[in-house]
């Protein structure tokens, strides 16, 4: 599988960055990944829709690590060109979902990370 297509929609707020859109073989399409400015780099969130509690969840995401970082690394990296920022990928962590730039990660860091992902959604 394959990302063919990354598009891109810029946007003029504090934290969030940018709207994408991303098509998988040139046969199926995700939209409104957002691209999110953190206290310690750059992260995507996943499209998600409100709950009537009043929270969050994932309509589309990654299952595992190595998915998820192919797809924020391919968005980031076009974000950059387009914005001409020097955009760093955020790694993750369990805690506070943010870790400072450079820093390693666990597995079953970044494993707790997803399953919580799966059930809520990262405040901007």
């Amino acid at each position: 599988m394959k990302i063919t297509q990354v598009k891109i929609h810029l946007v003029r707020e504090d934290k969030l960055k940018a709207y994408a859109s991303i098509v998988f073989d040139d046969c199926f399409i995700v939209n409104d990944l957002k691209v999110i400015k953190g206290k310690n780099g750059y992260f995507i969130s996943m499209p998600s829709k409100k709950r009537k509690n009043g929270t969050y969840k994932d309509i589309a995401h990654p299952l595992n690590t190595e998915t998820r970082r192919w797809i924020e690394e391919t968005i980031l990296r076009e974000y950059g060109k387009i914005s001409g920022e020097e955009v760093e990928r955020t790694a993750r962590t369990k805690e506070s979902g943010e870790v400072k730039k450079g820093e390693s990660k666990s597995k079953d860091s970044l494993d707790a990370v997803e399953e919580k992902l799966n059930d809520s959604f990262w405040s901007v």
